[in-house]
């Protein structure tokens, strides 16, 4: 490991910026242009070279304004690092630390800039695997950054086979070594449930347990935790958790779609029924099942027959 103060090459070490479960990253500065970078260092530097390489040779592949971009990947002093960008400002992981919930307009600013950024890498096969809020930037200009792809893959088969991910923003097929892209998007929902309510769906100390709620599906609908959030944003957002692959967005477009088509809106009466026909227009016919007591529906039914629950 770099220290503090030392100089690697062309790039002089000035602090911490914090580490992870799969690399320190260091704020350092490029004394040739005099511009600061961000150096992340791999724990396993023992690991073979093209393991190594797979996370630069992901980001190389990317070049998108809501994704941190990658200037280059160097070994020096036997030590393997890339060189990204440097975004001055804090994780969104702080921010809602700080502010626990975020006002609407704000919750759905940053999710469609956090879509654009995994849409771009979804239409190069690319699956993050770890969406959460402490990998998504949030620079002093305003942009939002999707950041750590060290546990990115090219999605060169159907789906992923490594279980990764941290348990709270995971799918439930992501605990069985199955991710897949809609996978990625799951996460998303997570995060837009918990900017919104300033709750996570489900929760709990043990990750096994986790794994049981998020299989059962039965998290309350964000708008009966905040009466801010219009029925629609909220059909959104428990859309993109839907348990089943099958019920959820299947590509990152359509709810970065839905979601931009919502954000777009003045939230009046009748503007409401203007999106309520438009988010109804998407809808393909199909028996599912109430997200309140999990008893089947009819097609196009929005009021379950048992529960009395609407949909």
């Amino acid at each position: 490991m770099f220290l503090l103060g030392q100089t690697v090459g062309k790039y002089q070490i000035l602090s911490n910026l914090g580490s992870g479960g799969f690399g320190t990253v260091l704020l350092a500065r490029d004394t040739w242009i005099d511009k600061k970078v961000a150096i992340k260092v791999p724990h396993r530097q023992r690991a073979d070279f093209d393991e190594l390489l797979q996370e630069p040779r992901l980001l190389a592949a990317l070049d998108h304004p809501n994704i941190v971009g990658i200037m280059t990947a160097e070994r020096l002093e036997d030590t393997f690092f890339i060189v990204m960008e440097y975004i001055k400002g804090e994780s969104l992981e702080a921010v809602l630390d700080r502010e626990k919930s975020l006002d609407l307009a704000r919750a759905l600013t940053y999710g469609v800039q956090i879509l654009r950024g995994v849409e771009h890498a979804h239409e190069a096969q690319i699956l993050h695997r770890d969406l959460r809020p402490a990998n998504v930037l949030l620079s002093e200009s305003g942009a939002i950054k999707v950041a750590d792809f060290g546990t990115s893959r090219f999605l060169e088969k159907s789906h992923a086979t490594t279980v990764i991910g941290s348990p709270p923003f995971m799918a439930p097929e992501a605990f069985q070594g199955r991710a897949v892209l809609a996978s990625d998007i799951y996460s998303i929902g997570v995060m837009l449930y918990q900017m919104l309510t300033g709750n996570l769906p489900y929760f709990s100390p043990n990750p096994a347990q986790i794994e049981k709620l998020v299989a059962q599906g039965r998290c309350t609908p964000p708008w009966q935790r905040n009466n801010q959030i219009p029925r629609e944003i909220s059909d959104i957002v428990m859309k993109s958790l839907a348990p089943e692959v099958s019920n959820r967005y299947q590509h990152a477009s359509e709810l970065l779609d839905d979601l931009t088509t919502a954000a777009e809106i003045d939230h009046t009466a009748s503007e409401m029924e203007d999106i309520r026909r438009r988010l109804r227009a998407r809808e393909v016919p199909r028996k599912g099942f109430c997200w309140h007591c999990r008893k089947p529906l009819h097609s196009r039914s929005d009021t379950c027959a048992f529960c009395g629950e609407k949909q």
